[in-house]
Parts: C-alpha cells; sequence; structure tokens
C-alpha cells in the first residue's frame, strides 16, 4: 500500500472554469477499464509544457511538441493508458496524428490544437482505432466537475490516485487551481513526471506561465526518483484559461507572480511526493536533503546518486542501518575535489558519520528505531557551502520486482 499516502477527496476537486474533462474506456488493456480521457480548453487558454529528455521520446511527445508551436492554440487534451505509443517509429508517430485528427473533427477544432499523451507498455502499436472509438462517449462525459474521474483514468500501477486543489488569491481575487498526475515506476525525471496536468482560470500570458512551470517542475517533478529509470513519455502540462475579467499576468515582474508561482509550485510537489509514496511496491518514504554544498546542482546529483542506489533502497527496504553504502554513493556521486572528512551524515536526528568514518556518537540502537519507521530522513552536509537541494524516494520491495516482472501480463 502507498506509504502514509492521505487518498484525495476526488468528489472536493474544484472544477476550473474553461475547462471539461470526460473519461471513457476504450479496452485498450482492460475490458470496461477507463482509459481514455478528453479535455477540451476554453479559447485563448495558454497552455505549456515541460516533457522527457529520453532520447528514445515517446510519438505523443514528439506531436505535442510540434502542436504547442501552433498560432490558432490548443483546445484539447486526448490522454490514453495502457499503450505508451513509445519506440513505434513513423507508425506511431501516424496513429497519434490520426487520434488528434479524430478528435479534432469530433470538436470543431483542427488536428494541430489537439495534444496526445500515452502511458503504458512500450514498443507495442498503438491501438488508435479502440481511441478514436471511445471518443464519442468521452465528449458525451465531458463536464467540469469531472477532475476525479480523470485521475483514475490515467493511471496504470499506481494504487492511488493524484489529486489535488486550491484556491489562490491574486491582488485580493480567488482564482482555482487543480490538478492531477499519475506515475508509480519507471520514475526518474529529468523535466517533470509520467503525465501531469494543472489548470487554473487565472489570466496568465504564455510567457509568464513558462516561467511558472519551470520554476515549479524544478523544485517538484525534477526532485523525484522511485527507481532510476526516465520514462519515454514524461509530460507535465499547465494550463491558463484566463476565463475572467481580471488583467493579464504578462511576466515575472508582475507583483502576482510570485504568489501564482509558488502556489503551482506547492501542488506540484503535492503530487510528486504522492507519486513516490505510491512507488511500485514502496514501503519506506525517504527526503534526502542535501546541505553545504557549492551550487545546487551538486547538492542534487548527490543527492539523486543516494536516493537512486539499490544497495540504499534495498537496506531501508530491510531497515538494515547498513549506512556505509550511503557513504559509498556519496562517494561515485561525481562531485570534485569533495573533501570527505568535511563531510556529516544524519540519519533523522542522529549523527552517522563525520571525519571520513562513524561518529563517536554512534548508537546502532538509535539507529535502528528510525529505519524501522515508514518516514526516514537522510541529511548531509558537505561542508563546502552555502547551496541546498532535497530529493524524495522510496525503498525497493520484493513487490516492486514482482510488479515489473509481471507488467506485461
Amino acid at each position: 500500500m502507498p506509504v502514509n499516502l492521505n487518498l484525495p477527496d476526488l468528489a472536493s476537486l474544484l472544477p476550473v472554469p474553461g475547462v471539461e474533462l470526460g473519461v471513457a474506456s476504450a479496452g485498450i488493456k482492460k475490458v470496461g477499464r477507463k482509459d481514455v480521457l478528453v479535455m477540451r480548453l476554453a479559447h485563448d487558454s495558454e497552455v505549456v509544457g515541460v516533457f522527457t529528455q529520453n532520447r528514445f521520446c515517446a510519438a505523443p511527445v514528439t506531436v505535442c511538441l510540434e502542436h504547442l508551436h501552433n498560432e490558432d492554440g490548443i483546445r484539447a487534451l486526448v490522454v490514453n493508458t495502457g499503450n505508451a505509443n513509445a519506440g513505434t517509429g513513423e507508425d506511431g508517430l501516424r496513429r497519434a496524428h490520426e487520434t488528434c485528427a479524430a478528435l479534432a473533427e469530433q470538436l470543431g477544432f483542427e488536428p494541430e490544437q489537439v495534444l496526445p499523451f500515452s502511458t503504458g507498455v512500450i514498443m507495442e502499436p498503438l491501438p488508435h482505432a479502440k481511441i478514436i472509438a471511445a471518443m464519442p462517449a468521452a465528449i458525451a462525459d465531458l463536464k467540469p466537475a469531472n477532475w476525479g474521474d480523470a485521475a483514475q483514468a490515467i493511471m496504470t500501477t499506481d494504487i492511488a490516485p493524484k489529486a489535488a486543489s486550491r484556491k489562490v488569491m491574486l491582488d485580493g481575487q480567488d482564482f482555482v487551481l487543480t490538478g492531477i498526475a499519475k506515475g508509480s515506476g519507471m520514475i526518474h525525471p529529468n523535466m517533470a513526471t509520467m503525465l501531469s496536468f494543472l489548470a487554473t482560470d487565472a489570466p496568465v500570458s504564455c510567457e509568464a506561465l513558462e516561467a511558472v512551470l519551470r520554476y515549479a517542475v524544478n523544485k517538484s517533478f525534477n526532485c523525484i526518483t522511485v527507481d532510476g529509470d526516465t520514462s519515454t513519455n514524461d509530460s507535465c502540462i499547465l494550463i491558463a484559461t484566463g476565463v475572467t475579467e481580471a488583467p493579464v499576468i504578462m511576466d515575472d515582474g508582475d507583483p502576482r507572480f510570485p504568489a501564482l508561482r509558488d502556489a503551482v509550485t506547492e501542488l506540484m510537489t503535492q503530487l510528486a511526493k504522492a507519486i513516490v509514496r505510491d512507488g511500485e511496491g514502496a514501503t519506506k518514504f525517504m527526503e534526502i536533503k542535501v546541505t553545504g554544498g557549492r551550487d545546487e546542482t551538486e547538492c542534487k546529483q548527490i543527492a539523486y546518486a543516494v536516493a537512486r542506489s539499490p544497495l540504499v533502497k534495498t537496506a531501508f527496504f530491510a531497515s538494515d542501518p547498513n549506512l556505509g553504502r550511503i557513504l559509498a554513493a556519496i562517494g561515485y556521486a561525481g562531485v570534485a575535489n569533495l573533501d570527505v572528512n568535511k563531510v556529516k551524515l544524519w540519519l533523522g536526528r542522529v549523527l552517522v558519520a563525520e571525519n571520513g568514518g562513524r561518529s563517536s556518537s554512534y548508537e546502532e540502537d538509535d539507529v535502528q528505531l528510525i529505519m524501522d519507521a515508514p518516514e526516514i530522513e537522510v541529511r548531509t552536509h558537505l561542508g563546502r557551502g552555502d547551496a541546498a537541494a532535497t530529493v524524495w524516494t522510496c525503498d525497493f520491495s520484493y513487490e516492486y520486482v514482482k510488479i515489473n516482472a509481471e507488467y506485461r501480463t
């Protein structure tokens, strides 16, 4: 089960003016499962996104990058689970384009105004005929208060849906911010995570929305790892419908910009942590903090080395204080001229290592109590600067192997 994950009250998710969502079953992998999501956006909505850096990026990622440059704007999104449409070559691109064209025809838009997203098995042909056949049902289901169904429709190996909502006050006026995400395995983002969609009715220019998204992603989705594998399909989309009479936030110099940026970052962080808590087979949630670095890059480099180490992750699963594995990961992280004699390592409140070795105050019984807990903080101070970074991860369990060994069955 997910680690201390508070399940969202899906019925309480706030509708975003200018966004309608509809779900349907295409039977892509399981008959009867809701596996297609359609989102229809208000005219003149601003839409920005960040995507995987995996060179074998999926066909829908390529198509999204093309369509986001469309001058007429984005009016719809279509998402399918059960098939990633990745590693499918020109045929995959053709099927993604045909999916967009079919939805555009049914909604009265141009194909370039549709963004496609897929998640599931890699290197299998996209059953786009099934997706197209399910579109009328998804369109008939379109309604603003459908974020909960949407969060469930985009799940793959997720045990729990990930969704959150809040109101954001900007210069005395309330706006809505709602988001959903999916992801449980193949999580080691270099931009965002498997799939995430957030929307607000705040009026924001494309330039300002891009700035919000990139800041928020780097503080949230780019700070998590489950297994060290960067997906072929990672996509994070931020939508601003601007269905309001308020003046547009044009750039980061607008006094309303910080409040919007921080609200998006907070919501994305909540979704990102939920992904780690629901990591495939996870039994422990770990926060890896690195302080005292020369810059954030080297701090995150060390944090990720610890967070994705199979030896560290399996030790935490076993509640085994074999903490030399953490020192080893810090040492091979590749930070130049790191003076190990200045490095300090804590597990929770317990100082584990200093001066190049075990702390003189170390008592394994104290550490064992921390290792037995479902949530654990690992903190490292490098002693070479003022920069810091935090990464969130989970352990490796027997169940992780089982889930991925049986993924296609």
